[in-house]
This record gives C-alpha cells, sequence and structure tokens, in this order.
C-alpha cells in the first residue's frame, strides 16, 4: 500500500492575500499509517475469522473437502495389520495377535490378500491357500461380463460413499464447541468437542449410535481435514446390525496421516474397551488398525506372486 500525504492550508487573510501566497504544508502521517492499515485489514478479515472459529462451519468445511479427498484414495494401494491385545480380569495383558493384509485394486475394486500373522510370513501351505484364492478371484473377475464389473465397482463405490453418511449428520446430531487448539501430525488443529443433541433423532442405520457417544475432533487448520477423531460411548452401542456392540466406557479412535501432500488416509484406529463380536464372543481389551506402504497407481494394479 502506497503512502499518502494531505495538504493542510493555513487559512489567509483576505487584506493580504495578494502581498502573500502562503504554501501547502504537507502533514505526514506515517506514524499513524500502521494503525489505520491494521484496522482496515481487520475489518476485512473479520468475517473470515469469525468463520473459521465457528466450530459448525469447521466441522462443514471438513465434511465438504472429504468427498474430494475419498475420491483420491481409490488411487491407493496398502497394507493393513489388525492387532487384537486380549486383557484379564486385572487388565493385564494376556494374549496379542496379528494378522497383516496386502490391499490393492484388483480388476476394478479391492482385493484382500493375507500375508503375514503375528508379524511372521505364512507357513508355506498358508501361501498356498492364499495364492490358490488369489487366482480364483482373478479367473471369477476376468470371466464378468461387462454389466457384472459394472455392478461389482459400483457396490464398491457405493459402500464407500455409505461410510461417509454418518459426516453429513453431525451439525443435526451435536452441539460442537471449539476447545482450543493443538499441534499434531505436523501441523496445528483445530480440538472440537461433541455433545449430543437432546431430541436427535437418526436419519438411518449407520447413525444410530449418535445419541449415545460424544466426539472430540482435530481437524487441520491448514487444509481442514479429518486429523483425528475420538468417540466415547455414553451406552451400550451397536455397529453393523448387532455384529460388533461396545460396552459403556468404549473409546473408538481414528488417526489419519497427510500422503504425498495431496490426500490424507487412515494411519491408525484404535478400539479399546469391551467388545462383542457377533454377539457370540466377548473380549476386553484393544483392538488395533495400522496402515502402511501406502502406493499410488495410475490405472488397476496387478497382483503378481513368484511362480
Amino acid at each position: 500500500m502506497r503512502l499518502c500525504t494531505i495538504a493542510a492550508h493555513s487559512p489567509i487573510n483576505a487584506t493580504t492575500a495578494v502581498k502573500k501566497t502562503i504554501r501547502a504544508t504537507p502533514i505526514n502521517i506515517t506514524s499513524r499509517q500502521p494503525a489505520i492499515v491494521r484496522l482496515l485489514l481487520l475489518t476485512l478479515a473479520l468475517p473470515a475469522v469469525l468463520a473459521a472459529q465457528d466450530p459448525l462451519e469447521i466441522i462443514r468445511r471438513a465434511t465438504d473437502l472429504d468427498q474430494r479427498n475419498t475420491e483420491i484414495s481409490r488411487s491407493y494401494t496398502f497394507l493393513e495389520r489388525q492387532e487384537q491385545r486380549d486383557l484379564d480380569s486385572g487388565g493385564k495383558l494376556k494374549k496379542t495377535e496379528s494378522s497383516t493384509f496386502d490391499v490393492t485394486l484388483l480388476e476394478g475394486s479391492p482385493y484382500r490378500r493375507l500375508v503375514a500373522r503375528n508379524d511372521k510370513p505364512l507357513s508355506s501351505a498358508d501361501q498356498r491357500k492364499e495364492e490358490d484364492k488369489l487366482q480364483k478371484s482373478i479367473a471369477d473377475r476376468r470371466r464378468e461380463t461387462p454389466e457384472q464389473r459394472r455392478l461389482r465397482v459400483a457396490e464398491w463405490e457405493h459402500k464407500k460413499q455409505r461410510q461417509r453418511e454418518p459426516l453429513k449428520e453431525l451439525p443435526d446430531a451435536f452441539t460442537f464447541k471449539l476447545a482450543g487448539e493443538e499441534a499434531l501430525n505436523g501441523g496445528i488443529a483445530y480440538v472440537i468437542e461433541g455433545t449430543p443433541k437432546p431430541g436427535y433423532r437418526p436419519k438411518s442405520q449407520s447413525t444410530a449410535f449418535f445419541p449415545k457417544v460424544k466426539l472430540r475432533l482435530w481437524i487441520d487448520k491448514h487444509d481442514y481435514q479429518w486429523v483425528k477423531v475420538d468417540l466415547e460411548s455414553l451406552d451400550t452401542i451397536t455397529f453393523g446390525g448387532f455384529l460388533v456392540r461396545l460396552a459403556r466406557g468404549s473409546h473408538v479412535t481414528i488417526e489419519n496421516a497427510r500422503i504425498n501432500n495431496e490426500v490424507w488416509l487412515p494411519k491408525r484406529a484404535h478400539i479399546q474397551g469391551s467388545v462383542r463380536i457377533a454377539l457370540v464372543k466377548v473380549m476386553r481389551g484393544e483392538i488395533v488398525y495400522t496402515f502402511s506402504d501406502y502406493k499410488k497407481f495410475q490405472t488397476d494394479s496387478r497382483v503378481v506372486t513368484p511362480e
């Protein structure tokens, strides 16, 4: 912004006007200019500042951007490790088991292949079983008609969209409060707390648990992407019909990370508490999912195994 000067003229007596010429005396306002500029910039930026501090607006912006994030994520393969930690009644670790899967795109939709158990390579017999399953899946998918392939890929894409459905109801289901900011995952994130709104009625099965949980959200200030989500159950809740049931006081925590400076993808998911699976198996402990080795591809990936 260029500086300006104001010309101030002294009063001229009519009787001496012809005899005397009064020159304009510039008044330098350089010392006042920064304050004026700061006030002007603050006035112009105030609506954006207030919007950025509104937790509901932050949530809505993150939800809108998540759609693009979901589309880009389809271009990545990765390793998924599942670990189950069982605790005894005293809270001590009793048993740990893990499985690692290679997830890639096979003929238009994902394929998960078991590659390790308890962080050790599969036995020769198990490798043959996985190889047989892979070859059968390749053959089955390549024998599909164009319509069958379209339906399979569409079903996968519909599943991805269905996983986003709960995000759309967040503004209606919760009362949000900005709890501050926190350094997280290499950046600064808004920290937002959400409590269930009285009288809220879920619009779908995927959000039926909303009235029974409270949330704590971390949203990156630069990208407005979900960095971390922590869900605490206020009552017994179920997922996937009755396949998974969490007791009161259980926590589900999901962490994301920026990949290739273009997309945010899952880094870790942690379920802690008392879990009942398929109404039969009761587990007290933790289930941890970790995602790593993300690789981007341009076209369909082909799973290649040594002969």
